[in-house]
């Protein structure tokens, strides 16, 4: 089943801009399968992990969870499934983890993730 593109693109190119130099720019690229990515959601993401291990919520976690669908795109759950994420000591991992495998439900029905 093919996936489609993140509906969230142009929210993550915001968030992501938080990590690179001012008047840089991120590209969204497009994957062999057609869909197109914002690029620089990993790094983001290990950023706000590390922001939400220091106690920052609400917005972090809203970003983390817009993050979610582009992570699953690129595989990141495929690699380190959500169950790994939330089973280990990081809260920060445990919380991205938790929401990948809701999002996953929510959307597929899949409750094996």
């Amino acid at each position: 089943m093919k996936e489609k593109t993140p509906e969230n693109t142009d929210q993550l190119k915001a968030i992501n801009q938080k990590i690179i130099a001012q008047g840089e720019t991120l590209p969204i690229v497009e994957l062999q399968d057609g869909s197109k990515v914002q690029t620089g959601t990993v790094a983001t993401m290990l950023h706000n992990i590390g922001l939400y291990n220091n106690g920052a919520r609400g917005e972090v976690e809203r970003e983390l969870e817009l993050s979610i669908p582009t992570l699953i795109k690129v595989g990141l759950f495929d690699l380190f499934p959500p169950d790994e994420w939330i089973n280990g000591e990081n809260v920060g991992r445990r919380f991205v983890g938790s929401k990948a495998k809701e999002y996953i439900h929510k959307t597929t029905g899949d409750q094996t993730v």
